[in-house]
């Protein structure tokens, strides 16, 4: 099943991005006394009392304006809350209640969903009575917090948590390889959809965010069983009339958390645009096996090394991801199309690769001959055991001295070392290090 999502709503500089941050536990929205600083959804994974969920920040919503930017925020706070499971209205306790809180309380109810009203920048006994006009919101009980020092913050998170839908426990084909079909809208998702099944199974069409809904298809090649999840567009047709180029993420969500394997759909003709790094990342960041495939190559202007050219600039582009596989294909004249599923098959095998604990201790012995580990004020880094602990993806446990001592670019070493002897392609690998001590209870 794939996370809930929690979306943060509410009128610009009530304190949306600093309690985003504090559930978070790390500063990723930009925080500012500026109203509107927050111009984009940002997406973080978060969990509490063992349930993880996906939090979306949005820009604050400006029910009337006509400048182009707040018009914008407010679209994408739309479709935020169309796709969220739980909604989470923060309102100024300071402020007290406004006008635009009353305009965003009813775009809220109108929503369906459920909504927790959270009362910032209350941060003292003699400001909870500031509480109480916020019951004229009709939203239920308002919990007072105080964003900036996490003040009632685990009360609220356990009210957002209640209101989770069940989790899903029906039974999954584990035989069956799950693939996500993502990108911006338009880079031709639903003709590679189409052309992999053989058939017009979803709608095909110029405008931008034709699907509505995520599609799922079930098919078989080559004595395989694939799950194809489509999810083409981000639109809802007379809710959003704005360009959409930024609302492609949410949706993208689910079925990367639902999937094996992630295609991830690129226009040639357009290149790699800041969308496609944000939406690369999370597949990235979900552990899910990767594949880039870049569409409409038959209309793209080539010269003997146009192939060589464009995946240099992909490399330096989207750097984290230089273990995925890269395919160059037109949906369209289904130029290389039947690669797909071979090249899924292929990364699908790799995530679940394991390596026996003896194998990855000589690796670990040849590594340290060849590169030492760094040292800080003369204390030597000592790397004594390595063994995987789980796939999809591939998870290694390193044990050392002082794992204090480690530094990122050894740990990028030893990752660049183990792909160079079994391979991992298409899949990121999780490295993490542990104390002497850790090894004698394991």
């Amino acid at each position: 099943m794939s996370k809930p999502i929690v979306a943060i709503v509410g009128r610009p500089n009530v304190g949306k991005s600093t309690l985003f941050n504090q559930i978070g536990k790390r500063r990723v929205s930009i925080v500012d006394d500026i109203p509107g600083v927050t111009r984009d959804r940002i997406y973080m994974d978060a969990e509490w009392l063992n349930r993880s969920f996906t939090m979306v920040d949005t820009g604050g919503i400006e029910m009337e304006s006509a400048d182009h930017i707040l018009s914008l925020m407010r679209q994408q706070a739309q479709v935020a809350i169309e796709e969220a499971d739980v909604i989470l209205f923060v309102v100024d306790g300071r402020a007290g209640l406004t006008t635009a809180d009353n305009e965003i309380a009813h775009l809220l109810r109108a929503a369906k969903k459920p909504v927790i009203l959270a009362v910032n920048k209350i941060d003292s006994p003699k400001q909870e009575m500031d509480v109480y006009e916020f019951y004229n919101l009709g939203l239920g009980d308002p919990i007072p917090i105080a964003a900036s020092n996490s003040l009632n913050l685990g009360d609220l998170l356990d009210v957002v948590v209640a209101a989770f839908p069940t989790e899903d426990t029906s039974p999954t084909d584990t035989d069956e390889i799950r693939i996500a079909v993502i990108g911006r809208p338009n880079v031709g998702k639903s003709s590679l959809v189409n052309a992999l099944l053989g058939e017009d199974r979803v709608i095909v069409s110029d405008v931008p965010g034709t699907t509505r809904d995520a599609i799922d298809t079930h098919f078989v090649k080559d004595d395989t069983k694939f799950l194809l999840i489509d999810t083409a567009g981000m639109r809802r047709r007379g809710k959003i009339d704005e360009p959409i180029e930024r609302y492609s993420v949410m949706r993208s969500l689910r079925a990367i958390d639902r999937a094996n394997v992630v295609l991830m759909v690129l226009n040639a003709i357009e290149g790699i645009t800041e969308q496609d790094k944000k939406i690369a990342g999370y597949a990235h960041e979900s552990g899910r096996g990767v594949v880039l495939v870049v569409n409409k190559w038959d209309l793209y202007e080539k010269d003997e090394k146009s192939t060589l050219r464009f995946t240099e600039d992909l490399r330096e582009q989207i750097g984290f991801l230089q273990y995925a596989p890269v395919l160059y294909i037109s949906a369209l004249t289904k130029q290389r199309v039947p690669r797909v599923t071979e090249l899924v098959k292929y990364v699908a095998e790799q995530q679940s690769m394991r390596i026996q604990t003896s194998v990855l201790n000589e690796l670990l012995r040849d590594a340290v001959a060849i590169n030492p580990p760094p040292s800080h004020k003369g204390k030597l880094l000592k790397l004594l055991f390595m063994t995987q602990t789980d796939i999809e993806p591939p998870k290694f446990i390193i044990f050392a001295n002082d794992p204090e001592l480690m530094h990122f670019s050894y740990l990028r070493f030893l990752e660049n070392k183990l792909r160079a002897t079994f391979g991992f392609e298409g899949t990121p690998l999780k490295l993490i290090v542990r104390g002497r001590k850790e090894e004698e209870d394991e």
